[in-house]
């Protein structure tokens, strides 16, 4: 009777993220096939299903475990294993040096086994051995030039303007070019709030309560939904590793798809986005305190500061005041303590102190409307065509080699760094401009009244009063009134300093 000798199969399909339970299945059927030829009895079937072997940190658990198992000789329930069955080499190892940690643990013991589909094969021999390890080489080489070709292919599709693959983005229909008659809407309110100075939270809530959900089927979340208002898809850009895809003149491509909303439009949401994280940030950086990123719950938090004198006649405690909870649900608005920053000399019952503040902002905005700065123009267009077009027409003459690469490479660096002031200038000017529009659309003639509605009765959120308070002032004052707890109840409007901005 032939003694029998056990050995494992091994298998692994890979197809970009879309693994094929089948193959691999027909895989181990024939390394099954090849191991009865051969007399061989497989004990173990180790599978990596939907896993490169060409990308260095992906890691094969299948496949480790099997090198693993080789150099103890025996896999984890104590079966001995003397030897391993493939369909092909380039299903077990693509890169070289994952070959040779197979070779060297096949090899850890003399007498092992090891085949392919076409039959048995030494890895004992030096030969075999250099033929299985060049073959590695060459197919990590093919690997190569593969993503090349697909990196060039993407970035020429996305010149053309040519939609992507990958899941249905939100907003459009399967075919990727057709706005989705429910999903679309939604996108184009929510813009329109962002810009207004919204809250992703509120939207969040809301999408939340509809039932909205993403094209995968998940739940909204304030990242992702972020992430979808900030895509240059919305109004027809093209974007590849967060780098913009421009045409030879430096405009961005339009892609083939159905805009959702305006270039101004989205730069006006990324404007507002970055408002609330790095200017923020930096400001409470340069006061020493951390910023939060949390949506603000109540109106003036961070806004109200304390006016208190200093005992060295220096000038004001400043610290901005913070919410402390009160009976009653009523909030109040602290100075902190020194050990936080603060004097802790100053505190104003909340309630009142968002009132009053409040309409001084609603009858600012009621002498000040927004239509008539619609049409203003921004005044750096002129200068930045102008520094465009000397940039063309500098690299038309250095193409035609009728200036000199000293000249050229020593004209353009400033022309560039002046041409990407001029465009930061223009976004936060067309930003600015985008928010009195959209404010005009969500609030509407109505937003006396809505500002004071709650949030799920169609009332403005907090976000967007918290923005219209931030824009009529720098900041507010707070002047101490008196000791005791008294102050809490007795409102003094005279000790709020309202420092405004200039028109």
């Amino acid at each position: 009777m032939a003694e029998v000798v056990p050995v494992v199969s091994y298998a692994r399909i890979s197809s970009d993220g879309r693994g094929d339970e089948h193959g691999v299945q027909d895989q181990h059927k024939v390394n099954r096939q090849t191991a009865g030829r051969l007399g061989w009895t497989i004990v173990h079937e180790f599978t990596d299903n939907d896993k490169s072997a060409a990308k260095a940190n992906v890691v094969r658990d299948a496949f480790e475990a099997m090198v693993k198992a080789l150099r103890a000789g025996r896999l984890a329930d104590g079966t001995p294993i003397e030897g391993v069955v493939i369909v092909a080499e380039d299903r077990l190892a693509r890169r070289p040096g994952d070959y040779e940690r197979f070779v060297e643990a096949f090899t850890y013991r003399d007498g092992r086994v090891f085949a392919d589909a076409r039959g048995p094969k030494d890895l004992y021999s030096e030969d075999t051995e250099s033929m299985g390890l060049f073959g590695a080489v060459i197919s990590k080489m093919e690997v190569r030039k593969m993503q090349r070709r697909m990196r060039r292919s993407h970035r020429a599709r996305a010149e053309q303007g040519v939609p992507v693959g990958g899941p249905r983005p939100f907003g459009w229909l399967a075919d990727r070019v057709t706005i989705h008659p429910e999903e679309g809407p939604l996108l184009r309110e929510a813009v329109d709030a962002i810009i207004a100075g919204g809250s992703l939270r509120a939207i969040v809530m809301k999408w939340q309560q509809l039932g909205v959900r993403t094209t995968r089927g998940n739940e909204w979340s304030r990242r992702s939904l972020r992430a979808t208002l900030s895509s240059p898809r919305l109004c027809g850009w093209r974007e590849i590793n967060g780098e913009l895809v421009r045409d030879a003149d430096g405009n961005p491509v339009m892609g083939k798809w159905e805009a959702l909303i305006t270039p101004d439009e989205l730069l006006a949401v990324r404007a507002a986005f970055e408002r609330t994280s790095r200017e923020k940030a930096d400001q409470y950086a340069a006061l020493g305190m951390r910023f939060d990123q949390r949506e603000h719950r109540y109106l003036l938090s961070g806004i109200l500061r304390c006016g208190k004198p200093k005992g060295d006649g220096t000038g004001i405690c400043n610290a901005p005041l913070r919410v402390r909870p009160a009976r009653g649900g009523v909030h109040l608005y602290v100075c902190p303590a020194p050990s936080d920053g603060g004097c802790g000399g100053v505190g104003r019952r909340g309630d009142r102190v968002d009132v009053f503040i409040s309409e001084l902002v609603l009858a600012k905005l009621d002498e000040s409307p927004d239509a008539d700065t619609e049409d203003v123009p921004w005044a750096g267009e002129q200068e930045l065509n102008d520094k465009k077009e000397q940039l063309a027409e500098l690299t038309r003459q250095w193409n035609a080699r009728t200036i000199s690469n000293e000249l050229f490479f020593m004209l353009v660096p400033s022309l560039e760094q002046r041409i990407n002031e001029l465009r930061r200038e223009g976004q936060a000017f067309t930003a600015a401009k985008e928010r009195k529009r959209a404010r005009r659309i969500v609030d509407g003639a109505d937003i006396r009244r809505r500002w004071y509605l709650p949030e799920d009765q169609g009332g403005l959120s907090m976000g967007t009063k918290r923005a219209m308070v931030m824009e009529a002032f720098h900041a507010v004052i707070v002047h101490p009134v008196g000791k005791g707890m008294g102050s809490w109840g007795n409102f003094d409007p005279n000790a709020l300093e309202p420092v405004w901005r200039e028109d």
